[in-house]
């Protein structure tokens, strides 16, 4: 941007690379709380993560917990390799998402019901444009970054074995 519109452009695009970290990083601050606040409550997590409080009903243990979790993964590296952890298992599940569009229309076809379907303006073609450019980032991420990209990964695998810790221990 410096290049295309001087100091001004380079300052422009700061700023909203800026305004838009704010803004993932605060709805990934109160989106996760409420996984682990669903967990908690489902019996796959420490109970007292279920915990709310009891003027605003806000899930307190479990926005603590996301908080201590985020001050730890910002201590332990850089933006860019967080940044890249995140981004190849975010972009998976992006283009995992757009992908169930088709199906959920698909079963809503079977059942001859268009009731709960939601418009997609230009699906198709805009949902499979979407999908493709998810599978790009992938696929760019891991070549640029592949230890980064594994470690993101491994940390997404990572909870398989807990899930089925907490499933096994509820079933007892």
């Amino acid at each position: 941007m410096r290049s295309a519109l001087g100091d001004f452009g380079a300052r422009a695009i700061a700023a909203g690379i800026a305004i838009s970290t704010a803004g993932f990083l605060s709805q990934s601050m109160l989106t996760a709380p409420r996984v682990y606040f669903a967990m908690a409550k489902d019996g796959l997590f420490f109970k007292r993560v279920g915990t709310v409080h009891p003027r605003t009903r806000a899930p307190i243990v479990a926005i603590a917990l996301q908080g201590v979790l985020a001050i730890i993964i910002a201590l332990l590296g850089t933006y860019e390799r967080i940044l890249n952890y995140v981004v190849s298992v975010d972009v998976i599940f992006f283009g995992l998402t757009a992908c169930c569009i088709f199906i959920f229309r698909e079963r809503s076809r079977q059942h001859g019901s268009e009731i709960g379907i939601t418009k997609v303006p230009g699906h198709p073609v805009t949902t499979i444009l979407f999908i493709a450019v998810c599978s790009l980032v992938v696929v760019n991420t891991v070549y640029r970054y592949p230890d980064n990209t594994l470690i993101g990964i491994a940390i997404m695998v990572a909870g398989v074995p807990a899930y089925m810790f907490w499933r096994w221990r509820n079933s007892r």
